[in-house]
């Protein structure tokens, strides 16, 4: 049977180092390709509708395993003038995944002369998710789809198996049970980021109408939870609020 190149290596190594060899320890190159580590990550996300808009909150702390990777990502990323999509999981699958649906509604776009409104996006996103999970079953991915939709704010829910549901005050993340707890958009995100060990930095709020998506403003996770800003950056949270 053919060696993989790892275990040639692991051969080689193991010559040069006392002790038993390397290729003896319980493990296997093919376990080690199908059955990797499961990365830890965490974010908080919270999308609710009002009588005239919808209302999206995220926070701003990206994490690798222990690792804060950056303080002040955006988590909230649009897809079209009336629709935003949250970030939750592997960045790489969001950034991929939510770059294809953008592009497909621009193609709808120019087929049917209107934007996809957040239910159409919601089924183009969950079918495409569903049949690649079927096959390489590799994704790690969770979005809230927040738009205006036939004269109706709307928020929708997408994981990386196809799953898709619809709801009024919707949340996704490690901070999701701490969110629960608090109908407030804004204090959700604070104080889920305080107590979530994987979500922090700053909140965004967004705000989803007739007219469009507009950036509500950044707030410090921990002003917003003292009431009042007392950190070193409060000329940075009045001027971003």
């Amino acid at each position: 049977e053919r060696e993989s190149v790892g275990l040639r290596a692991e051969r080689r190594l193991s010559a040069c180092l006392p002790g038993p060899p390397l290729f003896q320890f319980p493990f296997r190159e093919s376990l080690r390709r199908t059955n990797p580590p499961s990365p830890a990550h965490g974010t908080t996300t919270l999308a609710l509708t009002a009588s005239e808009c919808a209302v999206l909150a995220a926070d701003t702390r990206s994490s690798c395993d222990s690792l804060i990777a950056s303080p002040d990502s955006c988590k909230v990323v649009p897809v079209h003038t009336h629709l935003l999509a949250t970030t939750s999981g592997t960045a790489a699958d969001c950034a991929s995944w939510l770059r294809w649906l953008a592009g497909e509604c621009r193609l709808r776009q120019l087929r049917d002369g209107r934007l996809p409104g957040a239910r159409a996006a919601s089924g183009l996103l969950s079918a495409a998710l569903s049949r690649h999970y079927r096959a390489h079953a590799d994704l790690c991915l969770a979005s809230l789809l927040c738009g205006w939709d036939r004269g109706r704010a709307e928020v929708w829910y997408v994981c990386h198996d196809g799953t898709r549901l619809n709801g009024e005050v919707l949340s996704v993340g490690s901070g999701s049970p701490y969110a629960y707890g608090v109908l407030d958009t804004r204090t959700a995100v604070s104080h889920a980021a305080h107590r979530d060990a994987y979500s922090g930095g700053c909140v965004d709020v967004y705000t989803v109408g007739q007219r469009g998506w507009e950036r509500e403003g950044r707030r410090d996770v921990h002003c917003e939870c003292e009431g009042e800003c007392v950190c070193e950056r409060e000329r940075q949270c009045v001027r971003q609020r």
